[in-house]
């Protein structure tokens, strides 16, 4: 498999299928929150951008009927092919195009689709801006944007400060050298925005009406469901897991200090401070 269809499927968390159920909920809430927002009609050819495994695409069959197309867009060749196998399963492929394609650059005519969605895509482009003309210019006049980015600044301090919540103050040299090898906000496309460009964009690619539904919070929940789920998984496609984070920045004997530190602390079921900050964006062409 290509990165992201190996992060999407397994290493978002770590392997560990009990980390996945506890991811299930908010992807489904955030799913339902986008489809919502699109207001999708029967016969609707609805473009859903960065379609990952399908689910924003999916749910957006149910709401095109049997006259309406869905089209499937992603880099990943892996993720497209696995797309095509759901659909083919659900015996909807009829209704079903997949396409090959970066967000910022979209192989369609203008004015051709009536709906765009993408669900935590603009965070894997450096430059975010063009793809917001690109959705601009594929819709038709009426045409919906719908879309859902996590705002990962909110919370990037916070991570440095505990080492990603968790207190490592025994062993915070060990953690300074891990983290001296993280990528500054503006070095990196997770971190390099906030939702005010987000609604900057989609205003300056000219759409007509634009509404932002942006939420913070700051909660106290236990952490990662065992040692092994952190240590192999990753929180996005373009970094490394805990484990190859060690292994990278710590020698052998600190790699081993840390890790057994790590896994004690989550052993004892910490209950740990989050940050975390979304933002739904809906707007009209």
């Amino acid at each position: 498999m290509d990165r992201w269809a190996r992060w999407l499927l397994e290493r978002r968390h770590g392997g560990d299928e009990d980390e996945l159920e506890r991811l299930l909920p908010k992807l489904g809430e955030t799913r339902d929150r986008v489809i919502a927002n699109a207001e999708i009609d029967a016969g609707d050819v609805v473009l859903d951008v960065g379609t990952g495994n399908g689910l924003i695409a999916f749910g957006a069959l149910e709401q095109v009927g049997p006259t309406g197309r869905v089209i499937f867009s992603d880099i990943s060749t892996d993720l497209l092919d696995e797309c095509s196998r759901l659909a083919t399963e659900l015996g909807a492929l009829d209704r079903c195009e997949f396409v090959e394609a970066p967000a910022d650059d979209l192989p369609f005519d203008d004015e051709s689709v009536d709906v765009v969605t993408t669900r935590s895509v603009l965070i894997y482009l450096m430059e975010k801006e063009p793809a917001f003309r690109e959705f601009h210019r594929v819709l038709r006049p009426g045409g919906r944007l719908s879309i859902f980015e996590p705002i990962n600044r909110f919370g990037h301090e916070e991570n440095r400060r505990r080492y990603y919540g968790l207190d490592v103050g025994p062993v915070r040299p060990l953690a300074d050298k891990i983290m001296a090898r993280w990528k500054q906000p503006q070095e990196h496309p997770l971190l390099n925005f906030d939702e005010r460009d987000l609604f900057r964009w989609a205003q300056k690619a000219g759409f007509a009406q634009i509404r932002m539904d942006y939420s913070a919070e700051i909660d106290v929940t236990e952490w990662a469901s065992s040692a092994d789920a952190f240590l192999h998984s990753s929180g996005n496609p373009l970094d490394s897991t805990p484990e190859e984070e060690m292994l990278e920045a710590l020698d052998p004997a600190e790699r081993a200090e840390f890790e057994t530190y790590i896994r004690k602390a989550i052993a004892s079921r910490p209950q740990i401070q989050r940050r975390l900050a979304k933002t739904y964006l809906r707007a009209v062409k």
